[in-house]
């Protein structure tokens, strides 16, 4: 009992502490309890797609009880999800509907404008039914677990030492450098940034402080992996080649490319003309 309550001690200690030192702890105790259990999956799992499934959702599952503890425990919030922005209401519903239709709509038009300039046809698939409800499935999974993580969490910890504008920028860069530094960099802070200014665009006014909504940025980013994955999985389009892939996308990637990173620019421009001041 005395190591627990030491323990708690310790914890409500870490508000006290710049940005950085509390991210890396977190991240820190995350890592000791994911491992240990994260291992033998690895070992005992054959199946490497199974085990990579497997050892995300165990991540994601840790990560939630973890963020609930140190909102208790660090900041004395035990609504701190809440805070974070994460609403099951009719509201965040309707939020989350438009942000889909605005990222998967977005990126359909930009498939047909290459197609109208004869860099695309496209194919007809069989199995486009089974592909879209797996894309459905899959992006709105990815995009609550990546938004709560980046845009709840991280976010709400660098909003606490830092300025909006200075928030944003790092939170962008993180996001992109975890997803590796490729040729879509560029494009992945551009994405990240966006991201953001979706969620500023509803917010309201608590106990003192600003609260903005996640379910805007879910949205848009579960409506942009899944129109993606029905493209690329279901094989919709195939490149006719009349342009470099430098300009449609390296690897049939869309942000690997100057056209996508246009496209994720005005995305950009239109969320920002829509979010609140910075306070």
């Amino acid at each position: 009992m005395s190591g627990l309550h030491s323990l708690k001690l310790n914890l409500s200690k870490l508000a006290r502490c710049p940005a950085p030192v509390r991210i890396g702890a977190f991240l820190l105790i995350l890592l000791l309890f994911w491992v240990p259990l994260a291992g033998p999956i690895v070992l005992l799992v054959r199946d490497p797609n199974l085990a990579s499934i497997l050892t995300l959702l165990l991540l994601y599952v840790e990560f939630i009880v973890l963020v609930r503890l140190w909102g208790l425990h660090v900041y004395r919030q035990p609504n701190v999800l809440w805070r974070y922005g994460l609403e099951f209401s009719r509201r965040s519903g309707q939020e989350w509907l438009t942000g889909w239709t605005i990222g998967a709509g977005s990126l359909f038009i930009l498939f047909i404008a290459e197609s109208l300039l004869g860099w695309l046809t496209w194919k007809p698939s069989t199995s486009l039914l089974q592909v879209v409800l797996e894309g459905l499935l899959m992006s709105t999974a990815l995009a609550f677990a990546e938004e709560l993580l980046f845009r709840g969490w991280l976010l709400d910890e660098l909003q606490r030492d830092y300025v909006p504008t200075v928030a944003l920028v790092v939170n962008a860069t993180i996001f992109a450098a975890v997803h590796g530094f490729k040729v879509q960099f560029p494009a992945l802070i551009l994405l990240g940034a966006t991201l953001v200014w979706a969620k500023r665009i509803h917010g309201e006014r608590w106990f003192g402080g600003w609260r903005e909504r996640l379910a805007l940025p879910m949205g848009l980013h579960a409506g942009l992996v899944w129109g993606y994955y029905v493209v690329n999985v279901g094989q919709l389009i195939e490149y006719t080649d009349r342009v470099p892939n430098w300009i449609t996308g390296v690897d049939r990637n869309p942000l690997a490319g100057a056209i996508g990173i246009l496209f994720l620019l005005g995305l950009a421009v239109g969320i920002r003309q829509r979010t609140v001041a910075d306070r």
